[in-house]
């Protein structure tokens, strides 16, 4: 289903949702209020959190600091079909832990929910941390997941989307806040009474902990190696740079010029004689990405767009030795392994999305409009004119290529890369 579809469908029938669950709640509290209070006893914590996987790697604190209060067997994940890919592959909660939504069509995707609201009531979580940056549909779920502690942002007096008031621990947006120190700080409010919003008002731990390391099995870099050496058509053991060359639909803004990156590679493949630039993208981009290697037009370049699965694309990642990417998805994931990242930010801020690793090298030109997007905007922008990723030039990159070869292969590229 379509970023849009998904949108609007947020937008139309969560509004209402929202609307009417918040006047259920209000007249549940009233009877709780005759009956008498009974502070809840947390034992089983439910995250929420449907799509971006980026946002998932940044939420591994907030998960930890989870497992540490109740053990990773009493934490569960709510997350669209099509993304749990990285939860199974950070291995910080078990996998049938993970209630996974198809969302290919609206039939499924509605179909689905109803399923995973029957676990959810089974399960009777007591805690629900909706990771969503105003979503409705998360609000919702987290509600009618029947937890009686609900931890989420609230639009409060802020001109942020309405979605009711469905959260018992409710959380002011801050924009200077890192996102990772944010979801570790939703799971700290649940020690803490809600009585006085927002919660919590007080200092934040911050939420960076280190990212277990990706560890693939020998038949599954033995099939990347294999496919590289077909796709590649030369010989192993020279440096491999990656180039995705894409952005999701969630935020098209986020794009460089692909024309760009066509000079980009270009100038890497002329600059060193024994390297070997790789374009990656999904199976959707693959023509697409076809058509930029051709531009390129060398024996050194070649399209692995398509040619992996997630899981497989992280074992590349592994074979690689530097990723240029727009700020999405691969910059987060590819975090989990040890190659090195460089990350051309516009329409966001690095200090609020920012992979936190020694291995990222940022690229950002701080232009007064930018950022554009944020939770208050859900992350639309008026802007059709993307001067913070135009202004953006190859020789910036190449720079930071530059820097980032030298860490991955030493000091000579001549030695080769991670002997691929």
């Amino acid at each position: 289903m379509k970023i849009t579809t998904m949108r609007q469908i947020d937008r139309w029938l969560g509004v209402p949702a929202c609307a009417a669950l918040t006047l259920v709640r209000r007249c549940g509290d009233l009877w709780r209020h005759v009956r008498g209070p009974r502070p809840p006893s947390i034992r089983r914590i439910l995250f929420v959190k449907l799509a971006e996987q980026g946002a998932t790697v940044l939420a591994y604190g907030a998960l930890r600091r989870a497992v540490a209060m109740v053990g990773a067997e009493n934490v569960f994940f709510l997350v669209f079909e099509e993304n749990r890919f990285i939860l199974d592959v950070m291995r910080v909660i078990p996998p049938e832990n993970v209630i996974a939504i198809p969302a290919g069509d609206f039939g499924r995707l509605l179909g689905g929910t109803l399923r995973a609201r029957r676990r959810l009531r089974k399960l009777r979580p007591d805690a629900a941390v909706d990771l969503e940056f105003f979503a409705r549909s998360s609000a919702v779920l987290a509600y009618l997941s029947g937890a009686a502690v609900r931890v989420g942002l609230h639009a409060f007096q802020d001109k942020a989307p309405y979605r009711g008031d469905l959260m018992t621990h409710r959380l002011r947006y801050g924009p200077d806040l890192h996102a990772g120190d944010l979801f570790a700080g939703m799971v700290e409010s649940l020690a803490f009474p809600a009585d006085k919003p927002p919660a919590p008002a007080r200092q934040l731990s911050p939420g960076q902990e280190a990212l277990p390391a990706f560890h693939p099995g020998d038949e599954e870099v033995a099939r990347v190696r294999a496919v590289l050496r077909r796709e590649a058509r030369a010989g192993e053991g020279s440096p491999l740079v990656l180039l995705n060359a894409n952005a999701s639909d969630l935020l098209p803004l986020r794009r460089w010029p692909a024309e760009r990156y066509v000079d980009l590679a270009r100038r890497l493949l002329k600059r060193w004689p024994g390297l070997r630039v790789a374009f990656t993208g999904s199976p959707e981009e693959a023509p697409a990405i076809e058509k930029l290697v051709a531009e390129v037009a060398s024996p050194r370049c070649f399209s692995m767009a398509g040619k992996t699965t997630l899981r497989e694309l992280l074992v590349l990642y592994g074979l690689a030795d530097v990723l240029v990417t727009n700020d999405s998805g691969p910059a987060h994931f590819a975090t989990l392994t040890p190659i090195e990242v460089v990350t051309l930010f516009g329409p966001e801020t690095p200090a609020r999305f920012g992979a936190r690793s020694p291995r990222t090298h940022l690229v950002w030109k701080h232009l007064p409009c930018s950022p554009c997007v944020s939770a208050y905007n859900n992350r639309l922008s008026q802007c059709r004119d993307n001067q913070c990723m135009q202004q953006i030039t190859v020789a910036e990159v190449l720079a930071r290529v530059e820097i980032a070869l030298a860490a991955a292969t030493g000091d000579s590229l001549a030695r080769g890369g991670r002997g691929v």
